[in-house]
């Protein structure tokens, strides 16, 4: 085995993910779709479906989750989003990124207050795997790096 399959292993072993639809937002194909592919990917996936925020946030904490990712497609993601990054003012080091159907404005205004990166329409879910494997390798090991 090469020696970047095999960091490919580890890095992944330890990517602990949970995923979200928080509120009644309905529209769950999308992040459903990218639960799949985060498991195929070799992460390890919690999904949690109409929570509020702060439920999210308990299950992030007691799931001892490195990346934490909310997906909205009806509104409400600022407040939504806002909640979640109060909550988990105790876990630095987190990964929170987004997904969704999310105006730009409201883009950049969540990457203002900490959400990473944002994954909406055309975005695939390939993208959204390679993001998260970069983090978490520069988590891992700040000096080395990751090639698609």
């Amino acid at each position: 085995m090469s020696s970047e399959a095999s960091w490919t292993r580890v890095v992944n072993a330890r990517i602990r993910v949970l995923l979200a639809k928080p509120t009644q937002d309905c529209h769950d194909r999308g992040v459903r779709y990218l639960a799949t592919k985060f498991r195929d990917a070799g992460f390890e996936v919690i999904f949690l479906n109409f929570l509020l925020p702060s439920e999210v946030v308990n299950a992030a904490v007691q799931e001892d989750v490195q990346v934490i990712g909310i997906s909205s497609s009806s509104g409400g993601h600022l407040a939504v989003f806002a909640d979640v990054i109060a909550g988990l003012k105790e876990m630095d080091g987190r990964l929170l990124i987004g997904g969704g159907v999310i105006p730009v404005e409201d883009q950049q205004t969540l990457q203002q207050m900490g959400v990473r990166a944002i994954f909406g329409p055309g975005a695939s879910a390939e993208e959204a795997v390679a993001f998260v494997k970069r983090w978490a390798t520069a988590q891992a090991a700040p000096n080395v790096v990751v090639t698609e």
